[in-house]
């Protein structure tokens, strides 16, 4: 059998990344987004989709997963986020980031940190409320929401802090604790997680948010994920975690089974019909006032 990771990546049809401008204008079926470059790499780049609002608005910045070495802000962020979220009165970004094995997962999570950092950077002329932001991701893109929203260093050194991000939503993620997820799911998974985490112990309890939980952390966390064993052991895994340390945490599960519910979360987010858009939708305006 082949490794999920493996059939993310084929059902995202991942295409390749051409290098780019430093900010161009491009379009999707339904809406516009302007490409900005974060970094050096052709894969250090985010497509903002803006509301716009007449006033500073929420920002919602979304991560894409691919198993840490596939994936596309083009092609998994899935169609129904950008249009859902702007029509909530929010920006929307959705950022690449360099891939294992050309980068670590390390590198990634600061990728994820220093698009934060230009998109805030850019917040007056982008129009976005500093105060409200949130991270959310899935899949690979889940846990590196996670780890920033735990791990201090990575939003450091990108000159950030915790001040600067009000959530972190991980959707159907399942490497929260990375050694007790690589015994787990080992049959299946066990190639991706040994190119993406190593084998040195020491380094796969610092790549897991769930044993950051103790230290600063983003204020507040929506957890979600679909019936799969491993995802929803380390999603209430790391929610506990989180509620223990003092940070709020949400952990709910949705319909949705194997390959299938996973992709499915991603894919029908922003669907009026599908249960996980309301939920978000719900905890963003409790979020942002």
């Amino acid at each position: 059998m082949r490794p999920i990771g493996w059939m993310v990546g084929m059902l995202a049809m991942i295409a390749a990344t051409a290098p780019m401008a430093a900010e161009r204008s491009t379009s999707t079926t339904r809406e516009a987004a302007t490409e900005i470059a974060y970094g050096a790499d052709p894969l250090q780049s985010l497509d903002f989709y803006s509301t716009q609002a007449s006033q500073p608005a929420p920002l919602v910045v979304f991560v894409h997963g691919g198993g840490w070495k596939r994936g596309d802000k083009g092609n998994a962020t899935g169609r129904l986020k950008p249009l859902h979220y702007n029509e909530q009165g929010y920006h929307f970004a959705s950022i690449n980031y360099r891939l294992v094995p050309d980068a670590t997962v390390e590198q990634q999570a600061a990728d994820v940190a220093a698009a934060l950092a230009k998109l805030l950077a850019e917040a007056g002329r982008l129009k976005i409320d500093r105060r409200k932001v949130v991270l959310m991701g899935h899949s690979a893109g889940a846990h590196l929401v996670a780890l920033v929203g735990t791990d201090p260093q990575y939003l450091r050194a990108a000159g950030l802090s915790y001040s600067d991000v009000a959530g972190i939503i991980p959707l159907d993620g399942a490497a929260y604790n990375v050694p007790e997820q690589m015994d787990e799911n080992a049959r299946l998974m066990g190639d991706t997680y040994k190119q993406a985490f190593g084998t040195d112990p020491v380094r796969q309890r610092a790549l897991s948010p769930t044993l950051h939980a103790a230290a600063p952390n983003a204020p507040q966390f929506l957890i979600l994920h679909v019936q799969r064993r491993d995802g929803t052991a380390q999603s209430n895994g790391l929610g506990k975690a989180l509620r223990d340390a003092g940070t709020p945490a949400k952990v709910q599960g949705f319909e949705g089974r194997g390959l299938r519910g996973h992709a499915e979360i991603n894919r029908r987010l922003g669907d009026p019909t599908y249960p996980a858009t309301e939920v978000v939708d719900v905890w963003l305006k409790k979020l942002f006032g």
